[in-house]
């Protein structure tokens, strides 16, 4: 699996050649030299590697950035264990975060559901009520817009 085409290397690492560009671009994996004469790039079996390797932390939830800097440290051969587990570690209490708002959400929409008549007058609908009374709010305490103007 070396000496593999942009094409061939997106397709074993289970992405699009825009991803492998996007990659390179931002500096998560090498571009390859371009041979002598009018030959393509290729690419190794290891970049197809670190392509999955930063695709499966993405999934994971760390951000495109915090793969790089995953990757990097598992290319490390001095690197610490502490380091990845502290990422993680990290990443774990902000998805915990995110489940709580969302738990939030969804109670709050159950309680707008189960109070909306679900037919009728609109006026009756207490999720319409909710979100104009939070838009009238909103406008009624925002600064007027300064003109520079005295």
């Amino acid at each position: 699996m070396n000496d593999m085409t942009i094409g061939k290397a997106a397709a074993a690492a289970g992405v699009g050649v825009e991803t492998i560009r996007f990659y390179e671009r931002k500096g998560l994996i090498a571009r390859p030299p371009r041979p002598a004469g009018s030959g393509f790039r290729t690419y190794s079996a290891d970049t197809v590697r670190r392509v999955r390797f930063i695709r499966r932390a993405q999934e994971l939830g760390f951000s495109r950035r915090e793969a790089g800097e995953l990757a990097a440290l598992e290319a490390n051969p001095d690197a610490d264990a502490a380091a990845v587990h502290e990422r993680a570690v990290t990443k774990l209490r902000e998805v915990d975060d995110k489940i709580r708002g969302l738990q939030e959400i969804r109670d709050a929409l159950r309680a707008l559901t189960e109070a909306c008549p679900r037919s009728g007058p609109l006026r009756r609908c207490s999720i319409i009520g909710v979100l104009k009374e939070a838009t009238d709010h909103d406008v009624r305490h925002e600064e007027p817009e300064r003109t520079g103007r005295s």
